[in-house]
C-alpha cells in the first residue's frame, strides 16, 4: 500500500522532466477519501443552508409547517365569523319583513350572550360624554331612566319630535310607532351605535338600522334621505335621516321607529317619551 509509484511529465523535445509526481496506493485512497467527504458535507450545507431544501420531495421546514398549521386555522375562522355574519343578516332581513324571530347567533355560538349582564368598561371620553349627558338630560322627557327589559339605566333620544299616530301592536304585525312629523325633520339616533344598515325598500323607502352595544337594535323607516353609511359610528341624538313620505306603506310625512331587544321588538313607547 505504500509503494510509491513515480508518474513524469517530460519535454518530447529536449527530454526534460517538465513536472514529477509520486503517488502510493494509500496516498490516492486517502485523496479520493478526503475528497469524497469534502464533496458529501459541502453538498449536505447546500441542500440545508439554501432554498434548495424545500425543492426535496418530503422536505418541509418547521416555519412552512407552522405556517400551514395557522392558515389552516385562520380558514376555521373565518368560515365560522361568515356563517354567525349570515345568521345576523338574516336575523336583520327579518325586521325588514315584519317577522318576529328570536336572534339565532347562539344555534352555532355557544359563547354568544353568555353573560347578558357583561358590561363592557367604559373609556375617560365615554364616561365624561355620559356624565354631561345625564346631567343635561336630568329634566328632559324625552329620555326615561328604566329600561323595563334590561332592568339598568339607558337614556333614550326621541327619534324624531312628532305626535303618534299608529302604537306598537304585535297582533297586527305592526313591530314599531308611527310619528308624524314635518317635511325633512332630523331623524335622530336614539342610543349611541353602529349603523348596520342603510337601504330602500319599495314598502318601506329608505330604512337605516342602528345596532346599540346593550343588546337593543333600532330601526327608522320611509326616510326622504339618508345621512348615515353602513359602518358609521353615531352618537345619541344625532341626526342620521331626514323624515319622509318613501314607501308604499306610507301615507304622509312620518317615521316609522321600531325597537328591537335581543331580536325581539318592543314597545318604543315603554322606553321613550314622545
Amino acid at each position: 500500500m505504500r509503494f510509491k509509484f513515480k508518474i513524469a511529465f517530460i519535454n518530447e523535445g529536449t527530454l526534460e522532466e517538465v513536472w514529477t509526481l509520486r503517488l502510493s496506493r494509500l496516498s490516492i485512497l486517502l485523496s479520493v477519501t478526503t475528497f469524497a467527504i469534502i464533496l458529501i458535507g459541502g453538498t449536505a450545507l447546500l441542500i440545508i443552508l439554501t432554498p434548495i431544501r424545500n425543492y426535496l420531495p418530503g422536505y418541509l421546514n418547521v416555519e412552512i409547517r407552522k405556517e400551514i398549521v395557522q392558515n389552516a386555522l385562520r380558514v376555521d375562522s373565518l368560515e365560522r365569523s361568515l356563517k354567525i355574519h349570515e345568521l345576523y343578516l338574516d336575523n336583520i332581513k327579518n325586521i325588514f319583513t315584519d317577522q318576529n324571530m328570536l336572534d339565532s347567533i347562539q344555534t352555532i355560538d355557544s359563547t354568544a350572550l353568555v353573560n347578558p349582564n357583561f358590561n363592557i368598561p367604559k373609556g375617560k371620553e365615554e364616561t365624561k360624554f355620559v356624565k354631561e349627558y345625564k346631567k343635561e338630560e336630568k329634566y328632559n322627557l324625552s329620555a326615561l331612566n328604566i329600561n323595563p327589559v334590561a332592568k339598568e339605566k339607558v337614556y333614550f333620544y326621541v327619534p324624531v319630535y312628532g305626535a303618534v299616530t299608529a302604537k306598537f301592536d304585535i297582533s297586527k304585525h305592526h313591530y314599531g310607532v308611527d310619528i308624524a312629523t314635518a317635511e325633512d325633520a332630523s331623524v335622530m339616533a336614539t342610543l349611541d351605535g353602529t349603523v348596520t344598515y342603510t337601504g330602500y325598500d319599495k314598502q318601506w323607502g329608505n330604512i337605516i338600522i342602528i345596532q346599540h352595544r346593550n343588546g337593543f337594535i333600532s330601526v327608522y323607516k320611509h326616510n326622504e334621505s339618508l345621512l348615515k353609511k353602513d359602518g358609521d359610528k353615531v352618537t345619541a341624538g344625532q341626526a342620521i335621516a331626514l323624515a319622509g313620505n318613501e314607501g308604499e306603506l306610507s301615507l304622509g310625512f312620518h317615521l316609522h321607529f321600531e325597537l328591537w331587544y335581543k331580536g325581539i321588538p318592543v314597545n318604543p313607547q315603554e322606553y321613550i317619551a314622545f
